[in-house]
């Protein structure tokens, strides 16, 4: 894709995002985020952009959608590539197309830990065949039977890993159906607590990958979190730290809504199959936590 550089990405994210950018010897930009959304502020993204700047590497945060448009009209403005780790966004359609459809590349996270998953493993989305066909050579060893072509690595899935997918795949609608059910559990549960969601923006078919909460400080958020661990009940901490605070990347400047983000956001155990019972629990240890 001739990305070199800067590449302005956000501070909110796993920290694949940023790791892959250095993978690759360039320089991550942070620019800070929409505190509604959690996505990549597309003003900021530009504000940011100079001479040295090849590509924006945004994330669709818990399967919401950046802002799609107004990046793709930065992307086509300064002719530099618009890319989005869509690790969250299996199964979510925006504004009637699948949100993995936008922007140059996208790559979607098939671990485990998915909503669809192959045990491990992802994917490239492109809408270029010859990068396609690049994609597919690099994590083929570079080859096609006996001709070679380029350089590549074994980045390929086992047939182990297919079939798992394939054994999930049937069961998507339902599963999200389920989710959405008990997305609305916990809202209902959590109505007048001191809590905060990230609103879904009109237009998003949601997958319900994920229940995060958001608390008014870090030290009610350290609260509820040990109050869960003594009864045996592990949230995590999703995103946190903010990446602009990582110890082997040197930022130019902090990211304050990102990192004030990332202390007060807490994802709720969510899964298909948890009982009515559990969740009751869950948000019963978050009311005695949060009471003043």
């Amino acid at each position: 894709m001739g990305i070199k550089g800067k590449v302005i990405t956000t501070p909110f994210s796993y920290v694949a995002t940023t790791s892959t950018i250095l993978w690759e010897g360039c320089e991550p930009i942070f620019v800070d985020i929409d505190p509604e959304t959690l996505c990549i502020d597309p003003d900021l993204v530009e504000a940011a952009i100079d001479e040295d700047t090849t590509a924006v590497l945004a994330t669709h945060v818990f399967g919401l959608p950046c802002d799609v448009e107004r990046l793709e009209e930065i992307g086509k403005k300064h002719s530099i590539k618009i890319i989005y780790d869509a690790a969250h966004a299996f199964g979510c359609r925006y504004k009637g197309r699948s949100l993995l459809d936008y922007g140059d590349a996208a790559t979607c996270s098939f671990h485990a830990t998915k909503l669809f998953h192959t045990v491990e493993g992802g994917c490239v989305i492109t809408h270029d065949p010859a990068l396609d066909r690049e994609v597919s050579l690099k994590k083929s060893f570079g080859h096609i039977g006996d001709e070679h072509f380029t350089l590549g690595i074994n980045g390929k899935n086992s047939e182990f890993h297919a079939a798992m997918g394939l054994a999930i795949l049937p069961y998507m609608q339902q599963n999200i159906a389920e989710r959405k059910m008990l997305s609305e559990t916990y809202d209902e549960a959590l109505k007048g607590l001191p809590i905060t969601r990230p609103k879904l923006p009109e237009g998003l078919e949601y997958n319900y990958a994920y229940y995060p909460v958001l608390f008014e400080n870090e030290e009610t958020l350290l609260k509820v979190v040990e109050n869960l661990k003594k009864n045996d009940i592990v949230p995590r901490r999703y995103f946190w730290p903010s990446l602009d605070k990582l110890s082997y990347n040197k930022p130019k400047s902090r990211c304050s809504i990102s990192n004030d983000i990332s202390s007060r956001i807490l994802c709720l155990p969510f899964f298909n199959g948890i009982s009515e019972g559990d969740q009751k629990k869950i948000v019963d240890i978050i009311i005695s936590s949060t009471r003043k």
